[in-house]
């Protein structure tokens, strides 16, 4: 899906940074990863943040969606906040006649959430 040769485009919200960044380290704190490799990976992220990635600020109707959906779902707040984008998004390309978002992410809660509001779901750690 990633693939630069499908030529696809990936969106992700501006807090992805955030959330990315603490994976990788927390992966790293815990003996998962070495330092090295957070390291690197992080640099990588955030060389993709730059030429690789369409990103999505945060606007307050995307915060208001969110708060709406962690009343409603229960999600955390990250979590609502990157259901909120991906809602509105996949409603966008569905409106304008273009292929439906495909919703990444590696959070089983999220993904039923996202999978409830009728999103199409790919979870990385199925190719792990």
């Amino acid at each position: 899906m990633f693939n630069p040769v499908l030529n696809n485009d990936v969106l992700i919200a501006a807090i992805t940074g955030v959330e990315s960044v603490a994976a990788i380290t927390r992966l790293a704190r815990g003996g998962s990863i070495s330092a090295m490799d957070a390291t690197a990976a992080c640099g990588q992220f955030r060389s993709g943040l730059q030429c690789e990635y369409q990103v999505v600020e945060i606007t307050p109707s995307f915060i208001n969606s969110a708060m709406a959906l962690a009343e409603a779902i229960g999600l955390r707040g990250y979590n609502a906040v990157q259901l909120a984008v991906g809602r509105e998004i996949n409603a966008l390309c569905i409106a304008s006649s273009l292929f439906p978002v495909t919703f990444v992410s590696a959070d089983d809660e999220l993904n039923v959430a996202a999978a409830s509001e009728g999103q199409l779901i790919e979870n990385p750690n199925d190719y792990l």
